[in-house]
């Protein structure tokens, strides 16, 4: 005699919104009831809510998702949060007997779960989570006294000497629908882009969901990550995976990235080079990973330094200049062309990332915090965990971070790393003109060259808002009061 049928499983996404490699929703499926995928906007209950940037991509991931869950006869049920309220209603309509999820880490975000996670039990529902968003769950991989680690290189060493991470689950062959949809807010109801619409330059270089995942993981697996290594330091080639959007949001899992870089490196079997190449990257997944690690082990590292003293640090307010880093009109052309990119696009590449980074809070000596703020609303790819880690190391006051006293001088990185100027040309039009020699020293151009570029500093460009020789004496002599 067979058992009673299951009634309907809830699974919540979150940034999770993916088909393959899915535990919650494979677990959900194997059930054998109807399941019902649901996603709830709460962003009040997050410890920093999406930005604009993230809400603009989570829009348009929500859609794609929806569109792949039809696909199966199945479809997105929407709700506005709080949380626990609206998933105690879908239990209440739909009569859910299970609520599933997968794990997220963020001080606030765990909280809520864990709270959630105990009423719901309460009141007579499975629920149960589930690891996929990181390769090794935090608080697995600690030292031989049982600390967290605070510097990367033992950190992914204790990750290696573990085996490999697990092949990617399959996607479900179906997801049987409940006799009755409950009922869903539209996704335009969310009002989830940013208003006035200023995403146009996304849309022509962005595509969120799982198609535009599998593309770029396709794309890189299968040749890009073969000169990773040289290429990932070039801001004006593509030699980045461009998978850190599609990473967060979840549209594609960090063992589908893992196993697929691994088995591009292996069909060049014969190229040594290539399994040189795909360790590199693997090495920034591991970076991922040591960020999740450390927020979670501390939380408080979201808004003060992980090194305390750094708490006394004598930053300075100064709106105009932080205006000026953020609009691209510091008069560095590598710094201008990052900010630049970044609001048209979304995203920054990672070498230019550390450069503005080090400028503002060393050459400007504008707080990290104020950083990561602008960061977190303008990047498609804003992580929380990888957001802090960044600030922090480029300010000095976290784990394995950059010693203070390390400066990036700007002039020298954009003409080591843009030697050309491709990248500071296509950013900065206005010195498009100018001979590489110039080009990322406009001020000590002479001014036939000027002329014949057609460039007039302050007025066409502007002037430098600070002298990097005088800004980096004035960082040192704060960091030796801080000593």
């Amino acid at each position: 005699m067979k058992g009673a049928p299951h009634g309907p499983a809830i699974v919540w996404f979150r940034n999770d919104l993916r088909l393959k490699d899915h535990p919650a929703l494979l677990a959900a499926c194997e059930r054998g009831g109807p399941v019902i995928p649901v996603f709830v906007c709460s962003p009040g209950e997050e410890d920093w809510a999406p930005g604009a940037a993230s809400r603009w991509w989570l829009h348009h991931s929500l859609s794609a998702f929806d569109r792949a869950l039809r696909a199966l006869s199945s479809r997105l049920t929407i709700r506005a949060g709080p949380a626990l309220p609206a998933l105690q209603s879908l239990c209440s309509e739909a009569g859910a007997e299970a609520v599933y999820w997968s794990k997220r880490y963020e001080p606030s975000v765990a909280a809520r779960d864990a709270a959630a996670a105990e009423t719901l039990r309460g009141q007579g529902i499975e629920v149960k989570s589930f690891p996929g968003c990181l390769l090794y769950e935090p608080g697995s991989v600690l030292t031989k006294s049982d600390k967290p680690y605070q510097v990367f290189t033992p950190f992914w060493k204790a990750c290696r000497v573990r085996s490999e991470p697990p092949r990617p689950l399959p996607s479900p062959k179906r997801i049987k629908a409940p006799r009755q949809w409950p009922e869903s807010f539209a996704l335009r109801e969310l009002g989830l882009p940013p208003k006035p619409d200023w995403a146009s330059g996304f849309r022509r270089v962005w595509e969120p969901g799982l198609g535009g995942a599998a593309a770029a993981l396709n794309e890189f697996a299968s040749g890009a990550v073969t000169s990773y290594g040289e290429g990932r330091d070039r801001p004006g080639q593509k030699g980045t995976s461009r998978l850190s959007p599609h990473l967060h949001f979840g549209e594609v899992s960090p063992r589908q990235v893992w196993h697929a870089v691994r088995q591009g490196s292996k069909s060049r079997a014969l190229d040594s080079r290539s399994k040189t190449e795909a360790d590199v990257f693997l090495r920034q997944l591991g970076w991922r990973e040591f960020a999740h690690h450390l927020l979670f082990q501390f939380p408080q590292t979201v808004d003060e330094p992980l090194r305390v003293e750094f708490a006394r640090f004598p930053w300075k307010t100064d709106a105009r200049s932080l205006r000026a880093w953020q609009r691209g009109r510091t008069g560095y052309p590598i710094v201008d062309a990052g900010m630049r990119e970044l609001w048209t696009t979304g995203w920054m590449h990672n070498r230019v990332r550390m450069i503005v980074a080090s400028f503002l809070v060393k050459d400007l000596l504008i707080p990290w915090q104020q950083g990561a703020e602008w960061f977190w609303d303008t990047l498609v790819d804003a992580d929380l965990a990888n957001n802090t880690l960044g600030w922090q190391w480029a300010a000095g006051c976290g784990a394995d971070a950059a010693p203070f006293f390390r400066i990036l001088n700007p002039t020298l990185q954009g003409r080591k790393f843009d030697p050309e100027g491709g990248y500071v040309r296509r950013w900065v039009p206005e010195l498009r003109g100018l001979p590489s020699r110039w080009i990322h020293e406009p001020w000590n151009a002479p001014g036939s060259v000027l002329a014949g570029a057609g460039v007039r500093l302050g007025r066409d460009y502007p002037l430098s808002i600070v002298d990097h020789s005088e800004a980096r004496e004035q960082a040192l002599q704060a960091y030796r009061r801080l000593k």
